[in-house]
């Protein structure tokens, strides 16, 4: 760009040059500075073309890495901050923010050049008079005021239109992926009102936006408009007082536009800035642990886990929180005060509770719904953090384990498992990559999958669509748990995964879990308790609280609320 820049002044200076050559009809001498304007024109396109070559080629690599460096962070997040958070905000971030800021990198880029074309000419301009040279001053003085101006309230109203944008995204990704329940409950009509809201509200924001810019526009235009006049009836008054020559009016009477192209220039340039401020402040706020908290670990490596695990006096709440500037005493407030994160509300689920499993046995939670089951296995995989107390896996608090012992001795099944929109090989291999096809045909056996996928035309290559949207329910949990056996972990987890399960199905998977008795540590959070007659423990829960525990002989015998809770499945024992 400096050598693009370079020859732009030559083939500025040269063009003058000929003008005045011209009119002292030196017109050999004009010839030969237009062939000079032509070569040095074709120079600065070829280095022009040069210079978007090479931004384009490393931009685009460097949109790549930013991508997958802001994807990775996601993956550092805790699952608080997936919770108090939409869908729109991570995808805007990671994958629309990343693509405008290279987008009006590449704009001002265009824009600089034309701008060091028009600079080049207006201080020339300037050269030729003290008088013209005052007036420029002044006029591009004002134009930059109103520019500066113009991309403050462009700033906060963009950022505005980008936040609602990411609840548009988000409701969108909820309305495509819940189509099913959309159309059979009726939804369209009062989700298309929804959408209208959300849309109009945008609408609104963006015509703000625009119309505001459009009205900061007019008046610089008309502004550097008229000073563009004025020196023109400025040259006049010169040459009539033989201040100037006729060749130095023509020269400003020809370049008369260049005023007004730079200040305009300028302002495209500042409001592609202006984008990539607020795309960077929104992407790196990824990385701000005030508003988007990240998992954390130690750094203790374990080998072999065994699979005992503890809870010592553990208390843990849902928080709801909101960010507020930091209350300073300093009469010289910042522009951007810090933020710090201020609790709004509090729900306690567990507190004071305590229970040890042992190794490689096999333990059911269960209890009413909202009595803390799915909370302790979150704890338990440090998806959540607990308030107060201690979780223990094989006597050491996990959180001192570094994330890699942590992640690989506990496998968890979740009631409602993501499947990917890969071949149903694919998804298993996600859990792990070198499982050979033994494994792979073992382990969709123990989940009662095997059946169904002997029977697809293309077997384990199959693909499952969207979050697994060509499969049912059960198809999809028992992927999932089939996906978790390939792991081998020493801990499995199961959070309700059996629950949409036929009987045939949960029959099958329960004999699955069940010869897995002895080879790990089983966790299960049952819905159906008759899923759960072979465990070796069951932790009976109620207001987050243990108030029984005991074999399921001795829970049906001596506990009333468990007895009628099996008894309404209607199954008999």
């Amino acid at each position: 760009m400096i050598s693009a820049g370079a020859c732009t002044f030559l083939y500025t200076i040269s063009i003058a040059y000929s003008i005045e050559c011209i009119t002292t009809t030196r017109y050999k001498t004009a010839v030969y500075c237009l062939i000079a304007v032509m070569a040095f024109a074709v120079l600065e396109r070829i280095i022009t073309f040069f210079s978007n070559y090479f931004y384009h080629k490393y931009s685009n690599k460097i949109m790549e890495e930013l991508n997958l460096d802001l994807a990775k962070q996601a993956f550092k997040l805790n699952s608080e901050t997936y919770n108090n958070h939409n869908t729109g905000e991570f995808v805007q971030r990671i994958v629309t923010d990343p693509e405008k800021i290279v987008n009006s990198l590449a704009s001002i880029i265009d824009y600089l050049a034309d701008v060091i074309v028009a600079a080049v000419m207006v201080i020339y301009l300037m050269t030729l008079n003290v008088w013209i040279a005052l007036v420029l001053l002044v006029a591009i003085v004002i134009g930059s005021i109103i520019e500066i101006n113009r991309t403050k309230v462009f700033g906060k109203n963009s950022y505005k239109q980008r936040k609602t944008l990411d609840e548009i995204n988000s409701l969108t990704t909820e309305i495509v992926r819940s189509e099913k329940d959309v159309k059979s409950l009726g939804l369209e009509s009062r989700l298309t009102t929804v959408s209208n809201k959300n849309y109009n509200r945008y609408r609104k924001i963006r015509y703000k936006t625009n119309i505001v810019d459009v009205g900061f526009w007019t008046v610089r235009d008309i502004i550097i408009k008229i000073f563009s006049i004025a020196m023109l009836i400025l040259g006049v008054y010169l040459i009539n007082g033989a201040l100037i020559t006729l060749a130095t009016f023509m020269i400003v009477y020809t370049n008369n536009d260049s005023l007004i192209n730079l200040v305009r220039n300028i302002g495209r340039i500042s409001t592609n800035l202006v984008e990539v401020k607020v795309s960077s402040k929104r992407m790196f706020s990824l990385f701000d642990e005030n508003e988007f908290s990240t998992e954390w670990f130690g750094d203790v490596n374990l080998n072999n886990i065994r699979g005992e695990i503890e809870f010592k006096k553990v208390r843990f709440s849902f928080k709801e929180y909101k960010l507020e500037p930091i209350k300073s005493t300093n009469k010289n407030k910042t522009k951007n005060p810090n933020l710090e994160k201020v609790l709004v509300n509090k729900n306690t689920v567990l507190d004071n509770l305590s229970f040890k499993i042992k190794p490689n046995t096999t333990v059911a939670f269960v209890g009413k719904s909202g009595s803390g089951k799915s909370t302790i296995l979150n704890l338990m995989s440090k998806m959540y953090e607990v308030d107060s107390g201690e979780v223990l896996i094989d006597g050491i608090n996990i959180n001192s384990l570094n994330k890699h012992t942590l992640r690989n001795s506990i496998s968890l099944v979740n009631q409602f498992p993501y499947i990917f929109d890969m071949t149903i090989k694919e998804n298993l291999l996600l859990a792990k990559e070198d499982a050979t096809d033994d494994e792979i045909k073992l382990a969709i056996k123990k989940a009662s999958l095997d059946e169904f996928v002997s029977s697809l035309p293309e077997g384990l290559n199959t693909k499952v669509g969207e979050s697994g949207i060509k499969l049912s329910g059960g198809q999809k949990q028992r992927l999932a748990i089939a996906r978790a056996l390939l792991r081998n972990s020493s801990i499995l987890v199961f959070d309700e995964s059996t629950s949409s399960l036929d009987n045939f199905a949960q029959d099958e998977v329960k004999k699955s879990i069940d010869s897995l008795k002895g080879e790990s540590t089983i966790v299960i959070v049952a819905h159906r308790l008759s899923t759960i007659k072979n465990v070796d423990h069951i932790f009976f829960l109620d207001d987050g609280k243990i108030c029984d525990e005991g074999s399921f002989d001795k829970l049906f015998k001596t506990n009333k609320e468990f007895k009628e809770m099996f008894l309404t499945e209607n199954i008999k024992k």
